[in-house]
């Protein structure tokens, strides 16, 4: 069985960079949200529960974890764009937004950008 090995590595966001770990393998992706206070390290009980070629991606939104240095806003539009940022960079041409308080608020804003698809 091939075990896919969780990266870290920085984001390009409106004013920096945050950071952040993924995982290639099979998806949709999976993508953690955190709650104020949080960080990536946040879901790392869920990530560990999860099958060892899932793919995912949880990071620091900015002013949390180890993206203190990016500067504000810290508002939920901006926490959206990042988010969308992320998911751009990465190529998710299909994931799942799982978002806890903080991080929910920000996976419903994100969302509300882009509704699904009108079914064929």
């Amino acid at each position: 069985m091939t075990t896919h090995t969780p990266t870290g590595r920085y984001f390009h966001v409106n004013g920096g960079r945050i950071y952040g770990h993924f995982r290639k393998g099979d998806g949709p992706a999976l993508v953690f949200l955190h709650y104020w206070g949080g960080s990536h390290r946040t879901w790392r009980p869920v990530i560990e529960r999860l099958g060892p070629a899932q793919t995912f991606v949880s990071y620091d939104h900015r002013g949390w974890g180890e993206s203190t240095e990016v500067p504000g806003p810290y508002g939920m539009e901006q926490l959206a764009d990042d988010t969308e940022r992320v998911i751009d960079e990465l190529g998710y041409d299909e994931y799942t937004v799982v978002g806890h308080s903080m991080g929910g608020k920000v996976a419903q804003i994100f969302a509300s950008r882009r509704p699904a698809a009108p079914p064929d």
